[in-house]
């Protein structure tokens, strides 16, 4: 999932590897355009659902409903993790963290989506990567 800036520049919000997910739901509650791209960047299954037919599961499937409030809860979690660790975490320390959140993913993204996520440029991921590697 990643948002576009008034100069046109990506920047990548959160990834979903095998088995995860990921969603708009703020553009989902609110019935509205959403202000973020989601692209699959591999061979994915896309699963839709429009909001009545949600608030319908909600309401009649009790075991839908706590399960799927339990996924939401964990995403909060793992957002609020993310902005503590984008407000007072090195650069290093971001890298090592996505590696924890995301080890399928880190040899299969581009340098630049995963820096855009770190909020850093392709070329600093290089020197933390390179940083980071064991000595031969």
């Amino acid at each position: 999932m990643y948002a576009v800036d008034l100069n046109g520049k990506e920047h990548n919000l959160e990834f979903a590897a095998e088995n995860n997910w990921i969603t708009n739901l703020s553009s989902f509650y609110a019935m509205q355009p959403g202000s973020v791209y989601i692209e699959a960047i591999e061979p994915s299954i896309v699963l839709q659902i429009n909001h009545e037919h949600l608030i319908y599961l909600y309401g009649n499937y009790p075991k839908f409903n706590s399960r799927f409030r339990v996924i939401i809860e964990r995403n909060y979690i793992e957002l609020q993790n993310r902005v503590l660790q984008n407000i007072s975490a090195t650069a290093d320390e971001r890298y090592l963290y996505f590696l924890q959140q995301y080890p399928a993913l880190a040899n299969r993204l581009p340098n630049t989506q995963i820096a855009s996520y770190l909020g850093i440029t392709s070329e600093f991921l290089s020197k933390i990567r390179k940083d980071l590697a064991p000595k031969r």
